[in-house]
């Protein structure tokens, strides 16, 4: 073949392409309402990069072999257009392959729309998500954000596949569960780590119903309920100038919503420090002291209102105490602090202390609800199931064991 004569091959080839490319992007238009042709508004899944890859060719080399252009043959893999009937085949017999192993659609049963929560702005392909169905909206939350651990141990529920142009935080996502299981699902804020356990309980009790709980603080809870990105938040706040526990806060954040509150646990908050306490922290007023370092944690939660409030009542001025600003996003997190010597002290709860073999000094007892709009008490399909849970007596004995939970009013109603 002359050059001329594989030039105009080629310009022909690219010629169809662009052609091919127009008409999906029609299709996607039609289907969608978008122009966007990125990889997950259309069901294909295309595995010519990684084929080729794996069979040692350079993009030239391929590129060469199926008479079309390297700039083509990079679109293609970059998801921008695909091939014709023609290119595909010979890409697929270059590589040693069929078109179908290149090329293939997906389930389109399997492919949801999904919307990231506030905070996030885009996530990338592969992205490990778990799921919740919150009102009419669909919910991808990222599975690291569970932390170091549990983003090892726990299941997603789908996995990202690109971001859909319509709206800013919109998502494709392929599901790896069944959309009924999806349904099922309560998605708890909140800063307790039992909140896991509470999940496998009701897992025992009802096997597609699952609980997945994110870290976040009291505060910040009470704000993604009333934004409705979570069906349950879970806070422990005490009010300094009523005395009262959580429910001046549900007056001030959500009094337009109908609420009902129902107790997860009471617990001790306290200073934790090492075993052996080697710096002798015997209270608030030892984080003073120049050789002591404490780990905070951020605002809204509950361990940093009761320091403000403590340092406070004492009249210690924040900027004296070395650390303040250091901040933990975790109660878990809190506790690494210390282990890795990276702290000598922090507020937190004693289940925490017993976790890292801690000593525990006790400041305050609190007391965790779990706040649900009262709308899902029968709305929604798992939520029934999973209060219930927390009232049964193996879930408690369980709680207690991990140190410092006092359960006797464990799925108690608070306030309706």
């Amino acid at each position: 073949m002359t050059a001329m004569a594989w030039f105009l091959n080629s310009y022909c080839h690219d010629i169809l392409n662009i052609l091919l490319y127009m008409t999906y992007v029609m299709y996607n238009f039609f289907k969608y309402g978008v122009w966007s042709m990125s990889k997950l508004q259309r069901p294909v899944t295309n595995r010519l990069r990684e084929t080729r890859i794996t069979a040692g060719l350079s993009q030239g080399d391929l590129a060469q072999s199926a008479g079309i252009t390297r700039q083509a043959l990079y679109a293609m893999e970059k998801d921008q257009y695909l091939p014709g009937t023609e290119v595909a085949l010979q890409l697929a017999r270059t590589l040693g392959t069929s078109v179908e192993d290149l090329f293939s659609l997906r389930d389109d049963r399997e492919i949801l729309e999904a919307e990231l929560p506030a905070g996030h702005s885009g996530a990338l392909t592969s992205t490990r998500v778990k799921l919740a169905i919150v009102g009419n909206r669909l919910l991808a939350k990222p599975v690291t954000e569970l932390g170091d651990v549990l983003n090892y141990t726990i299941p997603a529920d789908a996995l990202i596949l690109g971001a859909a142009s319509r709206k800013k935080r919109s998502v494709y996502v392929q599901l790896l569960k069944s959309q009924k299981d999806v349904e099922r699902q309560v998605v708890v804020g909140g800063c307790d780590p039992a909140i896991y356990l509470a999940g496998e309980h009701v897992r025992q009790q009802e096997n597609s119903t699952s609980v997945v709980g994110w870290n976040m603080t009291s505060l910040a809870a009470l704000r993604a309920l009333r934004r409705g990105d979570v069906h349950v938040a879970g806070i422990h706040m005490r009010d300094p100038r009523s005395g009262e526990y959580n429910i001046p806060f549900l007056k001030r954040h959500l009094k337009d919503q109908a609420v009902t509150v129902v107790r997860f646990a009471t617990w001790h908050e306290g200073l934790l420090v090492k075993e052996g306490n080697p710096k002798q922290v015997r209270g608030l007023e030892d984080l003073t002291r120049p050789d002591v370092r404490m780990v905070n944690r951020e605002k809204g939660a509950g361990a940093r209102l009761l320091l403000d409030h403590l340092l406070s009542r004492y009249r210690i001025p924040s900027q004296i105490v070395k650390g303040y600003e250091t901040i933990a996003f975790s109660q878990v997190g809190l506790g690494r602090y210390i282990s890795e010597g990276k702290a000598d002290a922090g507020i937190g709860a004693q289940a925490v202390a017993q976790l890292y073999n801690f000593d525990f000094i006790p400041l305050q007892e609190e007391r965790y609800d779990l706040i649900v709009p009262t709308a899902y008490l029968d709305s929604h399909p798992g939520m029934k199931v999973f209060l219930d849970t927390l009232a049964t007596r193996t879930f408690q004995r369980e709680i207690e064991a991990l140190g410092g939970y006092d359960v006797k009013e464990s799925g108690k109603v608070i306030r309706q």
